[in-house]
């Protein structure tokens, strides 16, 4: 993957306003070796509230199926040609406010413009057969501001032929930022067969809050379905993308994907192929962000059923220093499912929700472990795990979960890991499921840390829970389930030098613990029976689970009290990790 130097990532975020200075949250960097860096994520910014600016005119534009009509052009700034239109406002330099309606199969509008302008979309019906429909060359603020139904196309043999070193990349394209707001409906199209996305801006993509329906939807030989490249931010909205190409991205941004509400669905279903322009294999995603991920509301589903598909990858290889910062889920509902195979020709993983990437240095052969001395009235000997343990020399990408809702599935055959993260994984709130039919259902790559919330990973092919270096758990409610011996419910990367404490919380693990571990916590064991619902109380702590179809022998528990296993409950409360749990019983 070809990766912009870090410095001149971080100017060009500065430069283009995405670190707002109102209401924003910190990003810090991914790798502790590096010098401290930040970026920050985008926040209220009163440049991006239409309200706020004042327009010189009201230009309004009507196509029909053989013509075009043009009101209150005063200046003569826009020109017809047939039912293609084009705009150019670069001599007044007026704001102007352009209204956009009609219904044509064969036309189109380009624009250049040296300020800041609105389209406004109401009731426009768009089709370009041979390129961008809208096709926006000025690189400053676009409003679009969306009323009744709005829709836009281009054509399946669409060749984007673009006039000297202008870019045209999409069925609606603008080189400066695009606002969406209004209460109405968007529809993109993109047939072609260019690689060319439904809906991008070269700067930044931004849905406000009183967001209106925007449905992208982009062919086997197009696309994305929305890229920003300088980051792309929901606040509110209606969002859907469905793609099918090879390779393309629902979400795509060479920097941030932010979410702070709104509902977004994402539906991947093309695979993976060789990129001639990165000499490297690539697969599909729901979304990729190059540096960063965070959440702190709304709801997001992203479904990708393509063979080396991923729902969410943040960051990407690289052996030339590149690091990425911390990705962070707050709030809202993320619902991830990955159904597709390993793409084999280039050795593409698929899997649910990766973060960062590490450069492996070697393997240490590990030897089968020796169950450990159970404590006070609990398991006498954890099964102990295999060797196996990676060591890296390099690695970055962290992710920090402190509320809202993570279920990530990852349920191919080949696929690997449900969540995946790079460095370092913390969770302090919320919820996190996660499953994989192939792999860990949850890994991380150093230090693994939860200290509230609630954590359940459940794997039928590998460990529930794993951690490349030392896995902490100091609170909340943790439930892990693996494969059976050698895999464990809960591991730790001792072959490596490094060690599971449990420390605080709640815990449950089906299949054991990885042997050597440090537990201060009381503890107890059961058998168990696979899909049954059991009540767990420890002390003030009482939920109920259910068991998955299989898994490892013996259901070893830890708690502040002596923890009790009543079988057969039915549950009662509200159900959470993706209904293996429930507050009541």
């Amino acid at each position: 993957m070809k990766r912009k130097n870090f410095t001149l990532i971080m100017m060009a975020l500065l430069a283009s306003g995405a670190c707002s200075k109102d209401n924003i949250t910190t990003l810090t960097t991914g790798d502790t070796t590096t010098p401290a860096s930040t970026v920050d994520v985008p926040g209220e910014d009163e440049e991006d509230n239409i309200a706020n600016t004042n327009f010189a005119r009201t230009v309004s534009i009507t196509w029909s199926s053989s013509s075009v009509s043009v009101d209150g052009d005063e200046n003569g700034i826009v020109s017809v040609s047939g039912t293609d239109v084009t705009i150019d406002n670069t001599a007044t330099g007026e704001k102007v406010y352009y209204k956009l309606s009609g219904t044509c199969s064969d036309g189109s509008l380009k624009i250049y413009s040296v300020n800041k302008q609105a389209l406004e979309l109401n009731g426009l019906n768009l089709t370009n057969p041979d390129g961008a429909a809208i096709n926006n060359q000025g690189k400053k603020r676009c409003f679009v501001v969306v009323n009744g139904t709005n829709k836009l196309a281009d054509g399946s043999s669409a060749a984007y032929a673009a006039t000297g070193d202008e870019d045209m990349k999409a069925v609606f394209f603008s080189e400066g930022q695009l606002i969406f707001s209004g209460s109405g409906s968007l529809s993109i199209t993109a047939s072609n067969s260019q690689g060319k996305a439904s809906l991008t801006s070269d700067d930044y993509i931004r849905v406000l809050a009183s967001g209106p329906s925007i449905t992208v939807n982009s062919g086997s030989s197009a696309g994305h379905g929305i890229r920003g490249k300088d980051y792309i931010l929901i606040d509110g909205g209606t969002i859907s993308a469905t793609v099918a190409a090879a390779m393309k991205k629902g979400f795509s941004s060479d920097s941030l994907v932010v979410f702070t509400g709104g509902t977004t669905t994402i539906n991947v279903t093309g695979g993976s192929a060789y990129d001639s322009e990165d000499n490297d294999y690539s697969g599909s995603a729901g979304i990729k962000a190059d540096y960063a991920f965070k959440m702190t509301g709304g709801n997001v589903s992203i479904t990708n059923s393509g063979a080396g598909g991923k729902g969410i990858k943040v960051g990407g290889s690289s052996d030339k220093g590149v690091y990425i910062f911390t990705s962070e889920i707050s709030g809202g509902n993320l619902d991830i499912k990955v159904t597709g195979s390993n793409y084999t020709a280039g050795d593409v993983s698929a899997k649910g929700f990766k973060i960062g990437w590490a450069v492996k240095s070697g393997t240490k052969a590990g030897n089968w472990g020796f169950g450990g001395p159970g404590g006070p009235g609990g398991p006498g000997g954890n099964p102990g795990g295999m060797g196996g343990g990676s060591t890296y020399s390099a690695m970055t990408g962290d992710l920090l979960v402190s509320g809202g809702s993570v279920s990530v599935t990852c349920s191919g055959n080949e696929a690997n890991e449900a969540l995946e993260v790079k460095k370092t994984l913390t969770v302090t709130g919320g919820e996190v499921f996660a499953y994989s039919a192939a792999d860990d259902a949850i890994n991380s790559a150093s230090t693994f840390t939860v200290s509230g919330g609630k954590v359940c990973g459940i794997s039928t092919a590998n460990d529930g829970l794993d951690a490349n270096g030392n896995f902490y758990i100091n609170g909340g409610i943790v439930y892990g389930s693996g494969a059976g011996s050698p895999e464990l419910g809960i591991d730790a990367n001792t072959e490596g030098g490094f060690k599971l404490y449990i420390q605080g919380g709640t815990v449950v693990a089906l299949g054991g613990i990885e042997n050597g571990a440090s537990v201060s916590q009381k503890s107890s064991s059961a058998s168990w029976s696979k899909n049954t619902w059991y009540g767990i109380t420890a002390g003030s702590t009482s939920f109920a689970l259910k068991t998955p179809s299989g898994g490892g022998s013996g259901m070893y528990l830890y708690g502040d009290a002596t923890p009790s296993v009543k079988s057969g409950v039915t549950a009662s409360g509200t159900t959470f990790w993706g209904g293996y749990g429930s507050t009541s019983f």
